[in-house]
């Protein structure tokens, strides 16, 4: 165990979880959903099987000697955790970016971290190595809790820093930038979507007898968690496929995987951002031109979403290096998405005419998350030679 290499690979895996985006920014003239399944493909099927074949002993083996038990339930939060992913996308629509990201992953963080050890205390069952109570009744424990509510605070200030960029905005950019800017129906969007992607934690916490079985057939403890990814994914996969065929009826879109040409009234739809279909990729161009750039569309897809499932991968990875106090791998998982997310926003200029006061916010906001990450590495570490 090396908690210190732990936190290495979680803030990895927030680069990629804060960088999977920008791929989809050079994808021209698909429909969100078609662009959103074919990175989906590789992220949710493709990339966690291929990783866990290579990495890992007798994949299939380790997987159908589990208990029907961890599968459905490892299985069922990987589901619902697809449902956060989904709801993001209102959470943006609502609230803006800067707000919305701060807020939902704020939420996130709480649920995802505190959560499994807390719940341990009632139902003593969940494979969480100590309750909450167990954690803090040392000082590892304690440092490592001051940890998590150093990373809260500091996606605090960056919420914060967001809501006053936003407040700053006159009228006309406000309406361009958040057109159904809509505070109660972003916050219980926020809420939804951080519960539920929280899940994610659930669903590695309830799979860990997956990675158990798989160390004990001969994986490297640092890949034992790759195993338990393929079913968490296969969940998430099920929840995101059910809605994009749902938009794919709707909007008649299914046509685009196999077709060189956009349809004349889906050149408006092609990349639609936001709105219900919640999506990043720009709009199609308005030159009139329909013909469709297939390789270049289908290769930064698949970028995207393997950049996504990096951000597993590494998570997983970092876990292992954790010890005990593992529960902490989802607050730096958060705090290192906020960092590199805030970092592209910079690079793309998205803070470009804040105050002096956003900018010392997010500054303040972005210190305090990487001390955290810090004081979390300390506290496992003193936990690991205790």
């Amino acid at each position: 165990m090396n908690p210190f290499l732990g936190v290495f690979f979680h803030w990895l895996g927030g680069f990629a979880s804060g960088s999977f985006y920008v791929p989809y920014r050079f994808v021209k003239k698909w429909a969100w959903e078609t662009a959103w399944m074919v990175g989906g493909f590789f992220s949710w099927i493709i990339m966690p099987t291929l990783l866990a074949l290579i990495m890992t002993h007798d994949l299939h083996g380790v997987l159908v000697r589990q208990s029907g038990s961890t599968l459905c339930w490892t299985y069922f939060f990987g589901c619902l955790w697809g449902l956060g992913g989904l709801t993001f996308g209102l959470t943006m629509r609502y609230l803006g970016m800067s707000l919305g990201m701060g807020v939902a992953l704020g939420y996130c963080a709480a649920f995802g971290t505190l959560l499994p050890p807390i719940a341990k205390l009632f139902i003593p069952s969940i494979p969480c190595d100590e309750t909450i109570v167990q954690i803090a009744s040392n000082l590892p424990g304690q440092i490592t809790l001051f940890g998590v509510v150093a990373c809260l605070v500091g996606i605090a200030f960056a919420a914060f820093a967001g809501l006053n960029k936003e407040r700053e905005m006159d009228q006309a950019a406000k309406t361009v930038a958040i057109k159904e800017f809509n505070f109660p129906k972003g916050i219980a969007m926020a809420t939804f979507s951080g519960v539920m992607s929280a899940c994610f934690a659930f669903a590695l916490t309830a799979g860990k007898p997956i990675g158990e079985a798989s160390l004990l057939v001969g994986t490297d403890q640092i890949w034992t968690g790759l195993p338990k990814l393929v079913v968490v994914l296969l969940g998430g996969f099920t929840t995101n496929f059910i809605w994009c065929a749902y938009l794919h009826f709707k909007n008649g879109t299914a046509y685009q995987y196999m077709s060189g040409s956009v349809r004349e009234e889906h050149a408006a739809l092609a990349g639609a951002g936001g709105g219900e279909h919640g999506g990043a990729v720009p709009a199609a161009e308005e030159s009139g031109d329909l013909k469709v750039p297939m390789a270049r569309n289908y290769l930064f897809s698949a970028m995207a979403g393997i950049i996504w499932y990096l951000q597993f991968f590494f998570y997983t990875m970092g876990e292992t290096q954790m010890g005990k106090f593992g529960f902490a791998s989802w607050t730096l998982h958060m705090a290192s998405i906020i960092i590199f997310s805030t970092m592209w926003g910079w690079i793309f200029h998205e803070w470009k005419g804040s105050s002096k006061k956003t900018h010392t916010l997010i500054g303040i906001g972005l210190g305090i998350l990487i001390l955290s990450t810090i004081i979390i590495g300390i506290g496992t570490w003193l936990k690991g030679n205790s």
